[in-house]
């Protein structure tokens, strides 16, 4: 069975869950578009506020990008969006919930290679890499827009810009990758735990979802030591470790900072790999904010 957005399988599992699509000149079905989550009204503020963070969209970009068509779905917790050996002729951008691209071992295992929050477009790649060669799935239940391959092309080709700051954030995914790799061959397990507390927190920050120095941390053990090739018996030791030397708090699905100075120098981190647009350093904000 293919994810909803497999190729022929994406007309059959659309009508599974509620939508409404929707394009420049509104809705295209009886119905209004269902209410937008985090405080955006439309899906494509939400993407404009994400590419806003990485490089600033000209007027003429940011109108191309809202009158973007698009289809509004809600999505099951743990549900595959795409599947390895899918062909899409969608890509998704999440509007609300956690997502995460993996691959799957023969012998059961899992190797998580990345997260995705609100603003995001994890499968943009798909709009030129025709056959998925990684699965991607809902981490918590979720809402998402789904834009059509055809619409997406033919809005890239008359706005170049747009285009170009659409490639500056693959290509930002793949930086991402890069420092991955990096944790995931040399640092070790306190380094690795750290330094994905510090990306997770400054991605949340640059779009909105997070507060002081807190953010919402929302997978489970288990789906973090996939993420970071630990054990949940060793990542329970180094979460126990970061929280007893005060450097952070962990507490219902929320991640609190105590000490970014302290955690960033644990993890060696620098926030080049992220290419934010507003390069502003957490700890120093906080506190101006008080």
């Amino acid at each position: 069975m293919r994810g909803v957005l497999g190729g022929e399988a994406c007309g059959v599992l659309i009508t599974t869950y509620g939508l409404t699509t929707v394009g420049a000149a509104g809705p295209r079905d009886p119905g209004a578009e269902p209410p937008m989550p985090n405080g955006y009204s439309t899906p494509m503020e939400m993407l404009a506020r994400k590419l806003d963070s990485i490089s600033r969209l000209a007027d003429s970009d940011r109108a191309a990008l809202l009158d973007l068509p698009h289809t509004v779905r809600n999505l099951p917790a743990r549900h595959d969006i795409v599947r390895f050996g899918d062909r899409p002729t969608h890509s998704c951008l999440v509007l609300q919930g956690w997502v995460y691209r993996y691959a799957a071992l023969a012998e059961g295992g899992r190797q998580i290679l990345s997260f995705y929050i609100a603003g995001d477009l994890p499968d943009l790649q798909s709009l030129h890499l025709h056959r998925m060669d990684h699965n991607l799935a809902t981490l918590t239940s979720c809402v998402v827009a789904l834009i059509a391959h055809d619409d997406l092309r033919a809005v890239l080709l008359s706005n170049p810009g747009l285009a170009g700051t659409l490639w500056r954030d693959s290509l930002i995914d793949a930086a991402h990758y890069r420092e991955r790799i990096t944790s995931l061959g040399r640092r070790q397990a306190l380094g690795r735990v750290a330094h994905l507390f510090c990306e997770l927190y400054l991605r949340q920050k640059a779009v909105g979802l997070a507060r002081g120095l807190s953010c919402p941390l929302v997978p489970k053990q288990s789906e973090l030591a996939d993420a970071l090739g630990l054990t949940s018996v060793h990542l329970n030791r180094v979460l126990r470790t970061l929280r007893g030397r005060g450097l952070v708090t962990l507490s219902g699905g929320l991640l609190t900072i105590e000490d970014w100075d302290a955690l960033a120098e644990v993890a060696e981190f620098d926030q080049t790999f992220l290419h934010l647009a507003n390069n502003s350093i957490p700890a120093r904000e906080a506190a101006e904010a008080v």
